[in-house]
């Protein structure tokens, strides 16, 4: 079996939101929606105060919360874990939005572009009509890992094959891979270092990991 996950380090992370920006530039997101995006979070008491970054987006759980409540179906989960939604089938209730704890799901009811009623040349090259009056959010750029897959190349290691935040974080604070190789480079990270998932009281076994050392 494989189960695809996402790893955050946030030791590492410089909240530069370079992975915001390829995940826009990727998927024509509108303006104000943001699939991959990173939260500024001050930690401890003053003096001893502390800053990280920590990117979020779906977290593409084991047991989606968001999946039991669709009444369409639309929202299904693959062999590999990564959590779709079947734009056909979504009749956009919004059920999914209530139900997600992390805040991941988006409804767009009309098209909006980043420099006005025209979209720019790679908005139109990528948006999708069908993602408008429904569910949307992260993928784990499913289509790319699709893609590399069928020519034989390994997301996370090939980045024709691997998310576009993935490949596009400049602090390499960003991993994916499959956490069922034991001889992945996300096993081998969760294995060498402390980490933790979001909202882990949930039991929703994200396929989010957050690596977190702290001194």
């Amino acid at each position: 079996m494989t189960r695809y996950v996402m790893i955050a380090d946030l030791n590492r992370c410089v909240g530069c939101q370079t992975c915001t920006a390829a995940c826009k530039h990727t998927n024509a997101t509108p303006p104000e929606i943001q699939w991959r995006k990173v939260l500024d979070v001050e930690m401890g008491e003053f003096p001893n105060v502390e800053r990280i970054f920590m990117p979020v987006g779906c977290q593409h759980c084991a047991d989606p919360p968001c999946m039991h409540v669709c009444p369409s179906t639309a929202t299904a989960q693959r062999d590999d874990g990564i959590v779709t939604i079947d734009y056909d089938l979504c009749i956009g209730c919004g059920y999914c939005m209530v139900a997600c704890p992390y805040d991941a799901r988006y409804k767009v009811d009309e098209a909006r572009f980043a420099y006005g009623k025209q979209p720019s040349a790679t908005e139109a090259l990528r948006f999708d009509e069908g993602t408008l009056g429904v569910a949307q959010k992260c993928t784990f750029c499913a289509d790319r890992i699709d893609e590399g897959t069928a020519r034989g190349l390994t997301p996370g290691i090939d980045p024709e094959a691997t998310p576009a935040c993935v490949n596009s974080c400049i602090a390499n604070a960003l991993q994916f891979g499959d956490i069922e190789d034991e001889h992945s480079n996300v096993s081998e990270l969760l294995a060498e270092n402390a980490y933790f998932q979001m909202h882990e009281e949930l039991e929703t076994e994200t396929g989010f990991y957050y690596l977190w050392n702290e001194e």
